[in-house]
């Protein structure tokens, strides 16, 4: 990701420090005096995307499929990830539709390469992408597709505060890219209730 050194665990405890001085807080008062230690392991928690590679995730493929030619569709994953603009969350769910090409992967996978890029600063329409073509590549699939429905914090604390505001991005590529049908089926799919 970035090519700058990583900054030590100290050195990111101080900026905390930093950063409750500059909201006009106190870090050495008795309710804050820990913070700077659990902002840094919460952000090792929601962070970790950054040290997940996609390739492996989606290495292990079952080839016994019965001649399975229809597509596998995962609705409803939930994530939380953050905006790289304000640094503030974002939370929705992700739709994933793939058309096998001779093999499929576990679905726990799916969800897994959501939680890699969910796992970093976003923006939806990255990330939408981001997942999309991941398992274009590592998958080599007849197509994908990926709709992400999300709230985000930037648009319902602060700025033009909208309450229950919600963004879809969709991604295709392959047959749903090529073929309006397959899209509309794949809408309509992950549109419906369960």
């Amino acid at each position: 990701m970035s090519s700058l050194p990583k900054p030590s665990k100290e050195e990111a405890k101080n900026a905390v420090k930093i950063l409750l001085r500059f909201i006009g807080e106190d870090p050495e008062r008795e309710g804050l005096i820990k913070t700077p230690e659990r902002v840094i392991n919460s952000y090792e928690e929601m962070f970790c995307g950054y040290d997940k590679n996609a390739e492996e995730i989606l290495d292990t493929k079952f080839y016994d499929t019965s001649n399975f030619q229809d597509y596998v569709l995962l609705k409803d994953i939930y994530f939380k990830s953050f905006c790289e603009h304000h640094l503030l969350p974002i939370i929705g769910k992700v739709d994933v539709a793939y058309v096998p090409n001779g093999y499929i992967v576990g679905i726990s996978k799916l969800a897994r390469i959501v939680d890699i890029f969910a796992g970093r600063l976003q923006i939806q329409e990255k990330m939408t992408v981001q997942i999309a073509e991941t398992l274009q590549k590592y998958l080599n699939p007849l197509g994908v597709a990926v709709r992400i429905s999300a709230s985000h914090s930037c648009m319902t604390m602060r700025g033009v505060l909208q309450k229950n505001v919600i963004m879809d991005t969709m991604h295709y590529t392959g047959m749903f890219a090529n073929n309006g049908t397959y899209r509309q089926e794949f809408l309509n799919l992950v549109s419906c209730k369960s």
